[in-house]
Order: structure tokens, then sequence, then C-alpha cells
């Protein structure tokens, strides 16, 4: 029997079992189908485990929104504290999630008193809950700043003793982790607000640090304090013009294809110019002071004459001669002070300026013979390093008055002198060994799958297909035999045999019906099918 009389044939089955029947064998497909859908879905869920747990209704929403445009499925706990991830994913999502700061509540604050009860509450432990309580919200207040990304606060209170002269002050350091190089301007803002909210502390108690070691503000003395400043300015400015050669060389050379080294060298002097600027052209009267003088003076001169009589006893000479003179002067001063306009400007230089700049930067030769082309020789190498010279000072900001020097040099770069080598991929053992519990999962699915499949559907496909033999003898007696006219006994079939189907024999037992037999009787016959009914009726009206 070819496949296509096979189909008929089972089409024709179909058919022949009903409405009902094909109703309840359609549900009962549907149900098995879900039950092993459902069972297999959840049997391949792959394996989670919990990323972090004891977490804030905050920190969920967070974590999961982040997770979700990173494209990593989650779960949440039923209580809404646990993030879950795949197994294969928790570095990945620890590692994406430290880069944006999370989770926050890490941090705890004021809330630790939620927990804690009265009785039995030790002072020291009070004293501990507020400083735990303090560290966490000045921790979260850090952490709102922009270009922060995580910080910690550990705070040392005063401790007051009795027979203590001066008390301790108290100090606080700051470890912070940012998002740009620099983490100076930050820092003294991280410095007063600590100072601030600490009763009796003063900012120069307040350490800022790094995550990766480096000082940025201490309270020390005020020569290493502008060393250091002078240090970690140097170092931001150093990075600054790193970042910006390599956004120019990246799209020209490649990112493995080069590397950069800036020395900078800063000028933090305070300047203070005084400076008084006098206008000749605009005067003006302040004052004017007039002098007169004069002076009359008379001179006389009279002298006795020289004569025998001056010699006599009471005798008087008059003197007539002598000289009369007589002088009039008269000086007359003005002075006319005026008023010289001028201008005093006073400058403030408070910042740093750059004295020199050293840009080294080293070429793979590789990549420079290749864009050179197949006719690559030293002059068009020359030439490309030329250019890179070029792009390199531009992007520095270099002056050639200033000293500024620059040197590029083509060199061939070691295979493996690169730090960050790519991980190894996972073995197959390894990878066995943590998708084992998944294979068992899909080895269960499809054993119960097959079971269902041979217990239950190829027993009713084989009989929908196969007629049974008591339904074909029915048929032939019902065409030919009177014995099952009406009022015949019918002949009541064999028992099934041990080890029989059920399936098969409720299948001929349906099939038994008067009206069965009928339906049977006239698709095999039409003529002998009316006239069993004539027969029929005759019958009924002879009685």
């Amino acid at each position: 029997m070819t496949s296509r009389a096979q189909a008929e044939q089972l089409w024709a089955n179909i058919r022949e079992l009903g409405t009902r029947r094909l109703i309840a064998l359609g549900f009962i497909g549907l149900a098995v189908f879900l039950v092993v859908g459902l069972g297999a879905y959840y049997l391949s869920r792959p394996q989670q485990e919990p990323l972090y747990t004891g977490l804030t209704r905050e920190d969920v929403s967070r974590m999961g929104a982040v997770l979700k445009d990173a494209g990593i499925p989650f779960d949440v706990s039923a209580d809404g504290t646990s993030v879950l991830v795949n197994y294969g994913n928790t570095a990945r999502a620890r590692m994406l999630l430290a880069e944006k700061g999370l989770p926050q509540s890490a941090n705890s604050g004021y809330e630790l008193f939620n927990d804690l009860g009265s009785l039995g509450l030790t002072s020291f432990m009070q004293e501990v809950t507020r400083v735990r309580a303090l560290e966490g919200e000045l921790a979260r207040t850090i952490q709102t700043m922009s270009g922060i990304k995580a910080a910690r606060v550990h705070i040392v209170l005063p401790d007051r003793g009795s027979f203590r002269r001066e008390e301790q002050p108290a100090s606080a350091s700051v470890v912070i982790r940012t998002e740009t190089a620099d983490s100076v301007t930050p820092a003294r803002a991280i410095r007063h607000l600590v100072a601030a909210a600490i009763p009796g502390m003063n900012i120069e108690k307040v350490t800022v640090l790094n995550t990766d070691g480096t000082l940025v503000l201490a309270g020390d003395d005020a020569a290493s304090a502008a060393t250091g400043r002078m240090a970690n300015l140097e170092r931001t400015v150093s990075l600054e013009i790193q970042d910006n050669i390599r956004k120019t060389l990246v799209p020209y050379l490649g990112l493995s294809n080069f590397e950069v080294s800036v020395a900078a060298r800063l000028n933090t002097d305070r300047t203070r110019t005084n400076e008084t600027i006098y206008d000749p052209e605009s005067r003006v009267e302040r004052s004017v002071r007039t002098i007169r003088e004069t002076e009359v003076s008379q001179n006389s001169n009279n002298q006795n004459p020289a004569t025998v009589q001056q010699n006599l006893p009471n005798e008087q000479v008059q003197a007539n001669g002598g000289e009369v003179s007589s002088e009039d002067n008269q000086r007359r001063e003005e002075v006319t002070n005026y008023e010289i306009s001028s201008k005093t400007v006073e400058t403030v230089r408070d910042g740093y300026r750059v004295e020199r700049l050293s840009v080294a930067v080293l070429v793979n030769r590789e990549r420079l013979a290749s864009l050179a082309g197949e006719g690559a020789n030293d002059a068009a190498i020359d030439q490309q390093i030329r250019e890179i010279e070029q792009l390199v000072a531009s992007a520095a900001g270099t002056v050639a008055d200033r000293g500024d020097q620059i040197k590029v040099s083509s060199v061939s770069f070691i295979a493996d002198s690169r730090n960050l080598e790519p991980v190894p991929p996972i073995g197959i053992g390894e990878l066995l060994v943590r998708q084992s519990g998944n294979f068992i999962n899909a080895a269960t699915i499809l054993v119960v799958a097959l079971l269902v499949i041979w217990f239950g559907l190829k027993p009713a496909v084989a009989a929908i297909l196969a007629r049974p033999p008591a339904e074909e003898t029915q048929v032939a007696a019902a065409a030919g035999d009177p014995a099952l006219l009406p009022g015949s006994e019918v002949p009541q079939l064999a028992a099934p045999a041990e080890g029989g189907n059920l399936i098969e024999e409720l299948t001929i037992r349906m099939n038994q019906s008067p009206q069965r037999r009928l339906e049977q009787m006239v698709e095999f016959s039409e003529e002998q099918a009316a006239a069993i009914l004539k027969q029929w009726l005759y019958q009924e009206d002879a009685a």
C-alpha cells in the first residue's frame, strides 16, 4: 500500500471517529504536548546562582536595568532581595555592575538602627553602629557626585578619656573610584563634605585616596602637600594629552600598532603683577600757588672829616659828607600743580602653565609598510612618520618656541609584548562538567517524550489505521446473513486475548452500536442496505 493510500485511509478512519471523539483526542493531544513542553522548559532552564543578596528595591531595579541593557538574563528571588543570573554569566555581570558602581546598598546608613533593639545594647555597640551609619551616609552622598563611581569612608572619632588633657582630634579616610583621570577636583569637595559632616573635624584631617593607591589629597605640611598636588596635576595633564593622541591615531594606525608616552613639566607658581599707567596727555589743575615779594632798602654812610679839631678836647666836628642809597625790589612767582591721570592694574595668576612637553610615539613598522602598499620603501615610511608627527603635534598642542619635543619612531613590535592577552577558551571537559545538569535534564525530557509516543500515540494511530476483523465480519453478515435482521440476537464478540491492547478493545466495543452497523452496511452496498430496510418495513407492517 502506497503512502498516499495510507494517508487516504487514515483520513477516512479519522472522519469515521465522529466529532466528539475527535474533540476528545484533540484535547488529549494538546494536554500531552503542554505537559511535555512545560516539563521541558522548566527542566532545561540553565542553573542560576545568586549574584548579590540582601539588596534593596532601588538596587534591584538599577541592577535589573543594567543587566537588561547588557542582554544578560536574570531573575529576582521571591522576597525581592536577591538577583539571580545564569552560571556562566556571573563573572561578567559582577564586572559590569562594579563598573556602574552597583550595588549601592552595601553602604548602610541610619537604617541600621531599625534592626537594633534597645534591650541589651551596650554603649560600645551604639557607638559602633553610629559610626557605621555615618560612614554609610557619607559614602552614599559622595557616590551621588558627578564622576564618582564608588566610594568608601572610614571615620575615627575621638576617644574621650577622663585623665587626658588634650582631646584626640577626629580623622577620616575616603577611597574613591572616578570615571575620569581628574580626581583632584572632586577630592577637594569631598574633604569639605566630610569635615562639615563630622563634629569637631578639621579639613586637614581628611585624607582622600584613589583605588589605584594614589594619594589624591592629604593633610600634610604645606611643602609635601604642594609637591603631591604638583605630581597629581602633571600626571593628569599627561594622561589627557595621551588620550588626545590616542583618539587621533587609533583610526589611522589601529589600537595595537602604536604606543604613546607623554611627560609634562608644569609651572604652578602664583604670580602677582602690579602695574601703574600714567597718561600725560590728560592733565587737570589740582592747585595754583602765587608768591609776591616786595623789598625796599636804604643805605647811608656818614664819614667824619679828618681835621685838627678832632684832636682838641671838647671840640665837636660836624660831618656833613657821606653816601646815601636806596633799593626797591619786587618778585612775583606763580606755581601751578597738575594732576596726571594714572591706572593701577593688579594681576594674580593662580593656576598652572605648561613649560615643556616631551612626547614619544612608537609605531609598528609592519603597519606602516602595509599602509604604503607593495612599493613600500624607506622614503614612503619616512613620509608617513612625518605625517604622524604633525598629527601628534596638533593633538598635543605643542609649541616650538617653548622647547617641546616630539619623537616618532617606527620599530617592529614583539608578538607577545601586550600584557592583556585573550582568555583561553574553556575546554571540552570543563564545558561538559558545567553543562552536565542541562544534559541530564534534556535526556530525561527525551526519554519521557519517547515513552509517551511509544505507549500512547503509537497504539492509537495503529487502531485508527487498522480495521479490526470483527468489524469486517459484521459488515459482511449484515449484507447477506438474515440472522442480523431486526429481532435476531447480535453475536457477541470473543473476549480479548490476554495481553491485548486496551485501546483496540475500546475501539471495537464503540463500533458495535446499531447506528454504526447501519452506516457500515450503507458504505459497503447501498442496494443491499435498501433491501434490508424494505424487509424491515414489511416485517413491521405484518406484525
